[in-house]
Formats: C-alpha cells, sequence, structure tokens
C-alpha cells in the first residue's frame, strides 16, 4: 500500500497554544476620559467574551482621550498610539493554564 495511504488525514491541534481576544485601539473611545480599563471593564461592555484566553490590543483605528488600559499582550504602534493620547498600557501576566 503507498505511503500516502497509510499516513492519517488529520490535522494537529496543538494543545499549548495562547490564544487572545482582540482589541483595537478605536473600540476604547467608548469608555470616559482617563479611567482605567482590564478585563473586567472590557468584558462588561461586551467588547470582549468570557473566556480562558489572554487580551491583546492591536492600533488600528485612532484614539484621542488618555486611558490606562491593562492587557495581556499590545502591539508596540498600539502602546505608542495609547501614550500619544497621553495614556498608558499596562501588560498584566497571563494565567497559567494547568
Amino acid at each position: 500500500m503507498p505511503l500516502q495511504r497509510r499516513i492519517p488525514k488529520r490535522g494537529f491541534c496543538n494543545l499549548f497554544k495562547k490564544r487572545y481576544r482582540i482589541v483595537n485601539v478605536s473600540d476604547l473611545e467608548q469608555f470616559d476620559s482617563g479611567s482605567e480599563i482590564g478585563p473586567r471593564e472590557l468584558l462588561q461592555s461586551g467588547l470582549v467574551k468570557a473566556g480562558n484566553e489572554g487580551i491583546k490590543l492591536l492600533a488600528d483605528g485612532e484614539i484621542s482621550r488618555p486611558f490606562t488600559v491593562r492587557v495581556n499582550k499590545a502591539s508596540a504602534a498600539a502602546i505608542s498610539k495609547v501614550e500619544t493620547a497621553g495614556g498608558r498600557v499596562e501588560l498584566i501576566p497571563e494565567l497559567k493554564r494547568d
């Protein structure tokens, strides 16, 4: 029997892959100026759904008000946009999945 018929035809699922919920900078405009935005506030506003994933901030859109944003990961462009508006980004540690 040929080798191509003996090899299983299913993919690989990495159980240890880190998954992130995506939040764009433009999504933060719905919060008040100067507020602290963390995972709890993002969940209450409906920007992310409940789950074990981390939260990543991306630089899509513009921001005009200063915020303190607490997320697990952020792109360099997103950090610079938030800091240009007068805010800051705090990276919080991820929960370990055991």
